[in-house]
């Protein structure tokens, strides 16, 4: 999106020869967005049983987590999904989620599109705004994502460990 909005404000600069408007690619940043977020709702929808059944152990997660779940997402799943589109990381996985709860499509899409519309216009315009500087900002963006990499690293490895210790450990009795 950084590189489009660039693309509109100086089409020269960037070696196109097109006919690109900042509308334009709004709505097709939109329209790629709600086409992925729609596919990862499907795969949360569908494949819902067949995973906890086969997977849920490691998860942690039975018919009563499900159900958990399902009644915390009834109650909360809007906002979960509105906020979670604006939130970095989140707004790649909130539609996992939302499909796996059952989240009704049209209501999905609405709170998907409108905490959407914020990140994809603010890209395009920064874009526009930055002009040939679109590099250098994207750059300082690298950062963030070997942070978040890190961090993702990391977590993985303490579920890891704590896995494998709670296999060492015998079982505690009904005393403690």
């Amino acid at each position: 999106m950084l590189f489009a909005g660039f693309a509109v404000a100086d089409p020269a600069s960037s070696g196109a020869q097109h006919h690109l408007t900042l509308l334009g690619i709004v709505l097709a940043g939109l329209l790629g967005t709600m086409v992925g977020s729609w596919v990862a709702y499907a795969v949360g929808r569908g494949g819902r049983l067949e995973l906890f059944e086969r997977h849920g152990d490691k998860f942690h997660m039975g018919p009563t987590q499900i159900r958990k779940a399902d009644d915390w997402f009834q109650k909360h799943g809007e906002t979960a999904v509105l906020f979670g589109r604006v939130i970095p990381v989140v707004r790649a996985f909130v539609s996992l989620p939302a499909g796996v709860a059952r989240m009704p499509i049209g209501r999905f899409t609405v709170y998907s599109l409108i905490g959407t519309v914020p990140w994809v216009l603010g890209l395009a315009l920064a874009g526009h705004a930055l002009g040939g500087e679109w590099k250098t900002v994207r750059k300082g963006f690298e950062y963030a994502d070997y942070a978040i990499l890190a961090l993702v690293v990391i977590g993985v490895v303490y579920a890891l460990v704590r896995r494998r210790r709670s296999r060492r450990e015998p079982a505690a009795d009904a005393a403690g």
